[in-house]
């Protein structure tokens, strides 16, 4: 078995939309990013990516290339995926943190599971999603973004969903 650890920040920016953990988040503001800017599924892929030493998604997704301009980043966890079953290792399971004052994240933790469930081929309670404030503390504590936190179990073998 193999494991890793991700962490993702993003700010505040008026104008997009918000999306975690591939969820469409009603909020006055999105996250600001080359990509989405989906700081959950960001964390998620640089677990993932860490348990395997193959640095992280900056790396194979650099804000550089143009290609990944907004790219969504359900595709690019779908991606990580196979990095992952190449590497001939499958998901264990997951467990993340959401850490924002608002919008409230726990109201949508349920979708967001079945999302990531989706993308990663495994079964919903291989998933762990947790949602904390900052307790006004900080960057995020003063409402100018959201980070994620994230740790992923690899276990050698195919990828298979009960």
């Amino acid at each position: 078995m193999r494991i890793g650890q991700g962490y993702d920040v993003h700010r505040f920016a008026v104008g997009r939309e918000l999306r975690l953990g591939g969820v469409l988040i009603p909020f006055e503001k999105g996250l600001l990013g080359h990509s989405d800017a989906d700081v959950l599924l960001h964390a998620i892929s640089d677990a993932l990516l860490g348990a395997l030493a193959l640095r992280d998604i900056g790396f194979h997704f650099p804000d550089t290339d143009p290609g990944y301009e907004g790219a969504d980043s359900k595709v690019l966890l779908g991606k990580v995926l196979e990095m992952v079953a190449a590497s001939g290792y499958k998901v264990g399971n997951i467990d993340a943190t959401v850490i924002a004052e608002r919008p409230k994240i726990n109201p949508h933790i349920l979708e967001m599971v079945t999302v990531i469930a989706g993308i990663l081929k495994i079964n919903e309670d291989q998933i762990s999603i947790k949602a904390t404030t900052n307790e006004k503390m900080g960057f995020a504590g003063r409402e100018e973004g959201i980070a994620a936190t994230a740790v992923a179990l690899l276990l050698l073998g195919e990828t298979q969903k009960k």
